[in-house]
Order: C-alpha cells, then structure tokens, then sequence
C-alpha cells in the first residue's frame, strides 16, 4: 500500500506536528523492520492519511490523533516514496 496524493502536504503537515526531526534520528532499520513485521498497522495508518485527501488541516488532525510508532512509519513512507520518486526523475 502506498501514500496517495500529494507528498508535500503530507511532509509539511509530519513537519507541523514535529515528526519529522525525531524520525530523521531514529534507526531506519528498525523503522523499516518494524513496518514490515506490522502491515495491518502500518495499512491502517496509511488508509488514515490517504482518508485525508490532500487537505492539509485534516492531515494534522490525523496525525496527531495517532499514535508516535504509526507517524513515524508515515514519515519513513513519505521519505521513501520521494526517494523513488527522485531516482525514476533521475533516470529519464
């Protein structure tokens, strides 16, 4: 499952909620290995976010409604997906 729609309202509302520095120290393999080893959560943070349809202010909300582990698995997602995105850009 992945985030849908755009990465940047979603970026700047983990920013807004002070998700981002945290994650940015954290063990990426662990997060990593914590996802995969929980997908229904993972899933279930997803399909909140995704609920969001872009609007920035329901993006807060939500994620500050969640849990620490479910934010921190939605920033590593955003991080990856813009790493995907930059590397298929770089290869065109």
């Amino acid at each position: 499952m992945f985030l849908q729609g755009n990465l940047q309202n979603v970026f700047d509302a983990l920013f807004a909620v002070g998700a981002i520095d945290p994650v940015l120290k954290m063990d990426w393999n662990k997060i990593t290995n914590d996802m995969a080893k929980k997908p229904t959560h993972l899933k279930q943070a997803f399909e909140k976010v995704n609920a969001c349809s872009d609007n920035y202010q329901d993006l807060v909300l939500a994620l500050n409604q969640m849990d620490q582990e479910s934010v921190s698995f939605v920033a590593m997602e955003v991080a990856r997906e813009y790493c995907e995105y930059q590397d298929r850009s770089n290869l065109q």
